[in-house]
């Protein structure tokens, strides 16, 4: 019996074995070419395909300064981490990085994370801005985005939510649902976009209440001061306040503290109602993931945009929520009708006559502020009853 004997041809990667008895009794240069043509064919489609099913993730360093709790804004930034988890899916790489202080640590941490070739960072801290600044220069290819900053650079973008036109809305429920027309604010620090806040929220008020009385305000200066929250919730309510706006709380302290207490209360970032089911009146909530999306889309598309992102209701980046307390079903309905308008780009809260605290026009009749103007606020509307700290 003949026995068969096999010859090993290696063609690349790939390899071809022919019997002898096929090189005996054919035209082995005629068979070796559809072989060769064969397994080069396989080899370049399966190339292409592990290109696909094993390309590298686009890696994204998302950095936020407090714990993630159950509301607040390092809750609702990640919740925009995790929009762009089921957006993209596996072709991103998510490392999030919570409770970072400000300061060497997320220096560190930063610099760590561009060295290590992420594709993007996201910072969620007034504070990282200008490590943020500094690394965009350093690493050409890597994008940043900085969430609540006003610098723009090379591969350097900011994103600023309009915090003011939720706030505006908070401030027609609040002068709606007042039974004493005194409402208090809880501040954080006079920054202007705190400014731009306040100011909005008490023009809102006087819309819906022209009877309201100058609006009290209670400075923290501080971002995270559950304590002093609470105290300064307790304090309004000693002095007749009955609706208390919390601008820019850490805690839901001032929420907790008015349930308890019997008033109601309004707040920025999030939708407060289960701390505070029968006293939650109003909330401005935000929505990171839309924006986000896009930013991160352009970058792994190559076409990154260095610009200056002020979103709110028309991007869907902020809207009015939690709508309770008091307010009737028309109420609620007056108050969405001014958000639609915003979503139309036909209502801006910062049209004039508007007069400053001491009288001075700001804003005359028929104007409105841009966007810079309104970024850059520094002074307080007429009926508010405060003084700015040094």
């Amino acid at each position: 019996m003949r026995q068969w004997r096999w010859d090993r041809i290696s063609v690349r990667t790939a390899e071809v074995r022919c019997c002898r008895a096929c090189q005996e009794n054919a035209n082995w240069e005629e068979i070796m070419h559809k072989w060769t043509s064969r397994i080069l064919t396989t080899l370049a489609l399966s190339v292409s395909i592990t290109g696909t099913a094993f390309a590298e993730p686009f890696k994204i360093g998302y950095l936020l300064p407090n714990p993630v709790s159950e509301i607040g804004w390092s809750s609702e930034l990640a919740a925009g981490g995790r929009a762009l988890e089921e957006h993209f899916g596996d072709k991103v790489e998510l490392q999030m990085i919570e409770n970072l202080g400000e300061g060497p640590d997320s220096a560190r941490v930063m610099n760590k994370m561009a060295a290590d070739g992420v594709g993007m960072l996201i910072l969620g801290s007034f504070a990282y801005q200008q490590e943020g600044v500094k690394l965009a220069a350093r690493y050409p290819d890597l994008k940043v985005v900085h969430i609540g900053g006003y610098l723009q650079g090379p591969n350097f973008s900011t994103l600023t939510p309009r915090h003011y036109e939720a706030a505006y809305l908070c401030g027609m429920a609040s002068g709606m649902a007042t039974e004493t027309n005194s409402l208090g604010v809880i501040a954080a620090f006079p920054l202007p976009e705190v400014l731009n806040i306040m100011n909005a929220y008490v023009l809102g008020a006087q819309r819906s209440n022209p009877d309201i009385e100058p609006v009290k305000v209670i400075w923290l200066n501080s971002w995270f001061d559950p304590a002093n929250e609470k105290a300064s919730t307790e304090s309004f309510a000693s002095q007749s306040v009955d609706v208390v706006f919390s601008l820019f709380p850490g805690t839901p302290a001032p929420v907790v503290a008015a349930e308890e207490l019997g008033i109601y209360v309004t707040v920025t970032h999030s939708d407060n109602s289960r701390f505070a089911p029968n006293r939650h009146l109003c909330a401005g909530q935000l929505h990171f993931g839309p924006t986000l999306i896009t930013k991160v889309q352009e970058a792994m598309d190559g076409a990154f945009q260095e610009n200056d992102i002020f979103a709110g209701v028309q991007d869907g980046t902020i809207e009015a929520a939690g709508l309770g307390g008091p307010l009737t079903q028309a109420q609620k309905d007056e108050i969405l009708a001014v958000q639609e308008e915003m979503r139309a780009g036909t209502f801006n809260p910062f049209t004039g006559p508007i007069a400053a605290m001491d009288g001075a026009e700001m804003i005359a009749a028929g104007a409105a502020l841009d966007d810079g103007a309104i970024k850059g606020m520094n002074f307080l509307v007429q009926g508010i009853n405060t003084n700015l700290p040094k």
